[in-house]
This record gives structure tokens, C-alpha cells and sequence, in this order.
């Protein structure tokens, strides 16, 4: 007797959010771009393309010299612009993970690019590589807007290598980022609609952050406009009202029609996940490490024969039950209440009445997002003990 399989879950579904917390993970970090954005303060370098094959085989040695451990269900390859490196090689990395971990059957494999790197030759590499989500870094499809952003694509580029992309992968996202001081009411409401006219069944709309240390914030020191937050209030209320008409939104930023991200799923879960590369963080055990910063210090200690781990965190008990509520509060979903929960709403009993939070079926969820991070600010201050 045949039997139909189990439904598929909403991307916002508690069920989904908290099965994620057991999925099994690995971040790759490829540091190289062509240009460094002025807003990012990642691990990464620029114009130094040179250094890609000795860099891939240090991360191909790093892999190999981890603890086992579980089969993974999802990988995520990240930037930098991984799409600077070749099919082939990203080809290499996955054969390097299925070596030393196992992937399970359906394993999600995500890949961040830029525009300008994918044409239909080379999605089609990456698909035949075993990259099966693809994560498109668009911004904006204002012209304006993407050269005040830095970035080296047009508006029409970007749904150029959509249109590529989409005859090799049926799991496509595009990451938007709103509020820079250049980007209008209008502007904004032509990057959604282009956005959605795309026919992406994921899309991230992020707003512009001054990060100390970047090109950005020493600009905005100098004097240049800085984003304005009662702007980027509005862009997001703007995004939502409009990305919720075919979408689901399953975290502050994040939407999908039906597949969300696996591996942002597990680490809103607190999922557990091994991270490899140029300033890569990883989380196994209750212990949350870091790598090298500097690229020539990651390739020297590995080809030393050394892992290239910088640092380390144990956090106590108490602190992983803070983590836990700070991650999953981000989620549509919200998070099971716990110890940490009963305490923050002990404590703030005014975010339930204002309207902020609910608590329902054993679960907090913020009900008005734009206030997530105001909730995440409280529950950090929650102590151990009254």
C-alpha cells in the first residue's frame, strides 16, 4: 500500500524552526572579491585572485585535519565572493566534505555570487559541482543605488544572470540591502517589484549598517549622510507589505515561498556546525570557535600543519539559554519559552501589553519585528538568578 508523504512544512512553522536545532552543518568561507564593498567588514580580500588555488588547498587540508563527526545536512559557502573561485574547485570542496563528514541524501548546498560572475556557462558549473542553492548578493536594481553601494553589476545585469541561473537551479535567492541615503521611496518600490517579477522563490532585504572599521563608516565620519533609521523603518515595513503578497516570511529578513534556507534555520536554532576558511566561526559541544583573520597567518598555520583556530568561547548553561532565546526571537516562528523566557517576561511584563511580544502555545514570538532587536537588547540583560 502506497503511502503519501508528510506535507511540507511553512518555512514560519514552529515545527521547522525547532527541528532545524538537530540538522548538522558546515560553513566554507572564500574571502575573495574583486572589490571590496565599503559597508562590509567581513573576512576578505581584494585583488589578490592569485592566491585562490594555494587558499582552496589550505581549506582542503583543514577539512582534513577536523574531528569526525555527523553526516551534514546543509552546507553553506560563503563570502567574500565564492563565485571568484571556479566551479571546479568549489567542486573540490564538496568532494572534501562528503569525504570527511557524509552528506545526507538531499543535503541543501548553498553558494553566495555576485551578478557579474554568473552567466549561463558558469551556473551551469556550479549545479554540475553539487551547488543546489544559489544565493545572488543583487542589492538593488537601481542603477544609482548599486554604484553609491559599490557594487560592480548594473540593474540589468542582475536580471541577466537571474534569467541564467534559473535553468540550472530551482532554488534561487537574491540578497536586497535598502536605505542607503541615495535610494528613494520609488527607487526602493522598483527594486521589490523587480525583485518579485524575478520569480526567486527566496529573497533577503537587509538594511544598510555602518560598521566601524569599513570605507562606509570612516566616510560617514568625515561627513558623508549616514542611513537614516526612521528610513530604513519605513523600507522595511515597505518590503514586507509587498514580499508577503507571494512570500512567507520566516525571520526579520527573510522570506521564501516554500524552501527556506537550511543552514539559517540551523543556526537560528542553535543548530551545531563546522566552519572552515579565512576568519570562519564554527559551533560543536557548547563551544563556539573562530579562525585566523589574515589570510598569508590561515595558509601559513595550516600548511604548518596546524589548525588555524584563533580563539575560542565556552559559554556557561546560562548563557547558551540567552543565545537561544537572542537567535530564535529572530524567527517568525518565535522560540519555546524555557527558563530564559519565563524570566523576560517576569521581567517586561509591558512588551505582552504594548503589543510587542505574544506568548502563546509555549513560545515567545515578536509580533512587531522592527522591535526585534530592542526584545534580543532586554533578554541579554536577563540575569541568572533575580
Amino acid at each position: 500500500m502506497m503511502t503519501s508523504p508528510p506535507p511540507q512544512l511553512r518555512p514560519d512553522s514552529p515545527e521547522l524552526a525547532d527541528q532545524a536545532g538537530e540538522w548538522r552543518s558546515a560553513y566554507v568561507h572564500i574571502p575573495f572579491c574583486a572589490r571590496v564593498c565599503p559597508y562590509c567588514d567581513f573576512a576578505v580580500v581584494e585583488g589578490q585572485e592569485n592566491l585562490i588555488d594555494r587558499y582552496v588547498a589550505a581549506l582542503l587540508a583543514e577539512v582534513s585535519m577536523a574531528d569526525d563527526w555527523d553526516t551534514l545536512d546543509a552546507v553553506f559557502i560563503g563570502g567574500g565572493t565564492p563565485s571568484q573561485v571556479s566551479p571546479a574547485l568549489i567542486g573540490s570542496i564538496l568532494e572534501a566534505l562528503d569525504a570527511k563528514f557524509g552528506l545526507v541524501g538531499g543535503v541543501e548546498v548553498s553558494m553566495e555570487a555576485n551578478p557579474e560572475d554568473i552567466t549561463a556557462e558558469s551556473s551551469r558549473g556550479y549545479r554540475t559541482a553539487g551547488v543546489n542553492r544559489l544565493s545572488m548578493g543583487v542589492q538593488s536594481f537601481d542603477d544609482i543605488v548599486l554604484t553609491a553601494l559599490g557594487r560592480q553589476h548594473t540593474g540589468r545585469q542582475a536580471l541577466q544572470a537571474i534569467e541564467d541561473a534559473h535553468a540550472d537551479f530551482e532554488r534561487l535567492s537574491i540578497d536586497l540591502i535598502y536605505g542607503d541615503p541615495t535610494e528613494t521611496e520609488a527607487s526602493w518600490d522598483r527594486t521589490l517589484d523587480s525583485a518579485l517579477a524575478a520569480g526567486t522563490d527566496h529573497i533577503s532585504a537587509y538594511s544598510l549598517t555602518v560598521e566601524r572599521g569599513t570605507p562606509l563608516s570612516r566616510a560617514v565620519a568625515a561627513g558623508a549622510p549616514a542611513p537614516d533609521d526612521d528610513v530604513q523603518a519605513d523600507r522595511w515595513e515597505r518590503a514586507a507589505e509587498r514580499l508577503s503578497e507571494r512570500m512567507i516570511r520566516y525571520e526579520v529578513s527573510n522570506y521564501a515561498t516554500a524552501d527556506p534556507c537550511k543552514y539559517n534555520l540551523a543556526t537560528w536554532a542553535q543548530g551545531e556546525y563546522v566552519a572552515f576558511g579565512l576568519g570562519a566561526h564554527g559551533h560543536r559541544n557548547g563551544t563556539r570557535t573562530r579562525n585566523v583573520r589574515r589570510l598569508d597567518r590561515y595558509m601559513e598555520t595550516i600548511e604548518a600543519g596546524q589548525p588555524p583556530i584563533a580563539g575560542e568561547t565556552v559559554g556557561s548553561d546560562w548563557d547558551r539559554e540567552l543565545e537561544r532565546l537572542m537567535l530564535g526571537l529572530r524567527r517568525t516562528a518565535g522560540v519555546v519559552t524555557g527558563v530564559g523566557g519565563r524570566r523576560l517576561l517576569e521581567r517586561h511584563p509591558e512588551f505582552v501589553d504594548a503589543g510587542i511580544i505574544e506568548h502563546r502555545d509555549g513560545r515567545i514570538v515578536v509580533v512587531k519585528p522592527l522591535l526585534t532587536d530592542t526584545v534580543i537588547r532586554e533578554v541579554l540583560a536577563v540575569p541568572a538568578q533575580e
